[in-house]
């Protein structure tokens, strides 16, 4: 028992708790002081809540610890008053929250100098945060009160932990009234035109850095939670005044105007892509989106192409001369002139804007010849997989530009782009090879000469590789555009476009072209679908008794039914049906070839009119089947010459042989005695008492597999009249040709009972015995087998 060793497991807190003079820290220093809180401690909270711990608490999150500290301690006792703060306990947030000093002494923190202490950032942050989202009404009112609250805040953007501080207040205030009038407050304090003010040269790049990472999450989260009401949700002021003209051509002034610096620009270009934005993030950046045609989730607003579509010159100066960068040492070598973040930047948002496939930015980006410098670029920098991923999402674009305008006509106003701004005048309808979204194909084409491009440079990797060199980086990607052309050469949405304008390439031109699909480019799809670690014979360790049961990969379905089929029907049969008890021996576990696994097998049908097997079974029909004649005296197989082979395959547990056979109708007529001897050497059934010139016809069998199992043939004569009695007559084809017997002609004729039949062991007179292999007497009937 528990108690029977008198174990005390009163906690130490408890007894520190008693002493008269225990101080905080003491407190602090214990272990167990955070579970001990979280467990609701009556005599640890409301030592806790009193005035002077709760100070204590605040101040130790919100003043540096003194420098000649250990490094190991400093931050100890801060973070262990954060933990207690923010543990989610009614009593301490109502004390904290309700209280206007404590709240004071914690705002106080802001009134530092930049830098601030990241650690107590992210302590106070911490706290806030949750003050935010357990006390929401009271700290709204408190924060409104200050009237330096969001300058504060702006003023130390350039910590991570205040940028956090700010998304909270967008995001965690609950109800969604209580947050429209937090968000329409940060919108009369201008929160986003301050914002965009900090992405500018003269600011220092975490400023401009955080600011950028601010507005961006502003834009998603804004889109999110609209997206997320049922009901139509009232707008929000802070996306509303970020995707405004004034605000886009705001960002771009400071991004362009006066010195260019990489930080300004990369951070102002991230904005702007968030705002091109369609769907979520994470799912952009996949080619297939573009020809698939991914659901659009947001809607880009005409203002912001309208505020962008100006500032196209200066994106494609950005391409041609960006900032200036030393040169750097990669793996390959050293690069004298980088690629820098500012142009593949440029490039992503190249990508963007064509996706929106703007009539207007088009024909800019035409007039400008974008898409061929970026071309320059991909060639150039051979091994920047980034640029080349973002040229490829560009071709990917314009390809599907055709598909997309017609969604965007079918469906109206749930396609990506809001329509063109009052100012912008719409275009004049064009004929169909010089629509707005066959610009730039025709301009890709012929302009860009992409496919010339691409053979060129094919060529060019191949001399070099023959040359010793190594394979070039960008080829990967240069495959998939290859095969982007293909496939919407084929079937894709330009495809009469993209067909006439092969078929106007000079002929040496397009003979190349014809060749590299047709070889080059076939062969590299073939090993590039290759695996790399073949996964054929991975199955978990249960199935592998299964897998050993398997049919082979030979035997069709129709095999394995015939074997089926053609079992012998003797009076053993529902004794011997199924499987052995041996064949379940621990040694040997596994089934020849089980029926039950009939579903496994992989087969193909062939519905090819021309194919062999349609041919012999016409041939068969032709020759066998006869229309019905009132002469039964007529042999329907007279003066024909049938071929017919058969294979006889038996289960050994059914004491059958295995053996085939070929015999033809030409060959017995002139050898009967021989045909009857050769049969019996091969082990092939005959008649017995018939005379020697006498022929047999075999009816049809139908093939089995190695492990199959067949009936024993019945034959009739040929051109004997009146069968020897006991002889099975033929129920095959020939029967059609006379009418239907009665049963004293059956018996007349000497059909075969079955319910006469007995194993064979038992008939006297049998020549070989099957299971004990003893000479007998002839069986009654004459009916021989073996």
């Amino acid at each position: 028992m528990f108690w029977k060793f008198d174990l005390n497991t009163t906690s130490h807190v408890d007894k520190l708790l008693d002493k008269e003079d225990v101080t905080l820290r003491e407190l602090m220093d214990e272990d167990d002081i955070l579970q001990e809180c979280k467990a609701q401690n009556r005599k640890l909270l409301d030592f806790l809540c009193r005035q002077q711990c709760m100070e204590e608490l605040v101040s130790l999150i919100t003043q540096d610890p003194p420098l000649d500290m250990e490094e190991k301690v400093r931050f100890k006792y801060p973070n262990t008053a954060c933990e207690l703060l923010t543990c989610d306990v009614s009593q301490i947030n109502d004390r904290l929250g309700g209280d206007e000093t404590l709240l004071n002494l914690l705002y106080d923190f802001l009134d530092h100098e930049p830098p601030l202490n990241p650690l107590l950032a992210s302590f106070f942050s911490k706290t806030i945060g949750n003050l935010i989202a357990r006390k929401t009404e009271q700290v709204i009112v408190f924060l409104k009160k200050k009237d330096k609250f969001i300058s504060l805040v702006l003023k130390h953007i350039g910590t991570s932990a205040l940028m956090d501080l700010l998304l909270r207040l967008v995001s965690c205030v609950e109800p969604a009234g209580l947050r429209q009038e937090v968000l329409h407050w940060l919108n009369e304090e201008k929160i986003i035109q301050r914002l965009v003010e900090l992405i500018h040269p003269s600011q220092d790049e975490d400023r401009q850095s955080n600011a950028s990472q601010t507005l961006c999450d502003i834009v998603r989260l804004g889109r999110e939670q609209g997206s997320q009401l049922q009901e139509a949700p009232e707008p929000d002021p802070l996306l509303t005044v970020l995707e405004s003209q004034d605000c886009v051509e705001q960002l771009l002034t400071n991004m362009f105007d006066g010195d260019q610096t990489e930080s300004c620009l990369v951070n102002g270009t991230q904005v702007l892509l968030t705002l091109l934005e369609t769907r979520r993030a994470g799912t952009e950046g996949l080619v297939d989106s573009f020809s698939q045609g991914l659901e659009r989730l947001y809607t880009v607003s005409g203002s912001i192409l309208d505020g962008i579509e100006p500032r196209l010159k200066d994106f494609h100066q950005l391409l041609l001369s960006p900032p200036k960068k030393k040169a750097i040492l990669t793996t390959i070598g050293v690069l004298e002139e980088p690629l820098g973040n500012a142009r593949l930047h440029g490039a992503r948002l190249m990508a963007a804007l064509l996706h929106t496939n703007t009539p207007s930015i088009n024909q800019e980006l035409c007039r400008l010849n974008t898409m061929g410098l970026l071309l320059d670029l991909f060639f150039k920098y051979t091994w920047n997989n980034f640029l080349h991923f973002q040229v490829e999402l560009c071709i990917a674009a314009i390809l599907s530009h055709a598909a997309r305008e017609d969604r965007a006509e079918a469906s109206g106003p749930e396609s990506g782009v809001e329509p063109l701004a009052k100012n912008r005048e719409p275009e004049a309808p064009q004929p169909a090879a010089g629509r707005p979204e066959n610009t730039m194909v025709t301009h890709l084409f012929q302009k860009c000469c992409l496919v010339q491009r691409i053979l060129e440079a094919w060529e060019a990797n191949d001399h070099t590789q023959a040359a010793g060199g190594r394979r070039r980086g960008n080829m990967g990607h240069l495959t998939r555009i290859a095969n982007a052309v293909v496939q919407n050469l084929e079937r894709g949405p330009v495809q009469t476009h993209i067909s006439e304008i092969i078929r106007g390439l000079p002929a040496d031109c397009r003979g190349r072209w014809e060749s590299f699909v047709e070889e080059t480019l076939t062969e590299t799809n073939r090993r590039n679908a290759v695996d790399l670690v073949s996964t054929h014979h991975l199955h978990p360790s249960s199935e592998d008794e299964d897998m050993e049961g398997v049919f082979p990969n030979e035997l069709s379905l129709q095999q394995a039914f015939s074997e089926y089929q053609v079992q012998q029907m003797t009076a053993t049969f529902v004794d011997q049906f199924g499987f052995n008890d041996e064949e379940f021996a621990d040694q040997d576990d596994s089934v020849n070839a089980p029926f039950d696994r009939i579903a496994e097998i992989n087969f193909n049908i062939d519905a090819d009119e021309d194919s062999p097997s349609a041919a012999l079974f016409e041939a068969c029909c032709s020759d066998h089947i006869q229309p019905f004649d009132d002469d039964e005296d007529d042999d329907i197989w007279e003066d024909k010459e049938t071929h017919c082979t058969t294979r006889v395959m038996a289960r050994a547990r059914f004491g059958g042989p295995h053996a085939s056979e070929s015999c033809s109708k030409s060959s017995l007529e002139h050898g009967g005695q021989d045909g009857k001897e050769g049969s019996e050497a091969d082990g092939d059934a005959a008649l017995v008492g018939t005379p020697p010139a006498a022929a047999w016809k075999e009816s049809p069998r139908v093939e089995g597999g190695p492990e199959g199992a067949t009936w024993t043939m019945f034959d009739e004569p040929v051109n004997s009249t009146t069968p020897a009695p006991g002889v099975a007559m033929d129920v095959g084809s020939s029967v059609w040709a006379a009418s239907a017997p009665s049963a004293s002609a059956l018996e007349e004729k000497g059909w075969a009972k079955f319910t006469d039949f007995q194993p064979f062991c038992c008939w006297p007179g049998f020549p070989v015995c099957l299971e004990c292999m003893c000479r007998q007497e002839d069986p009654p009937g004459g009916l021989q087998q073996r």
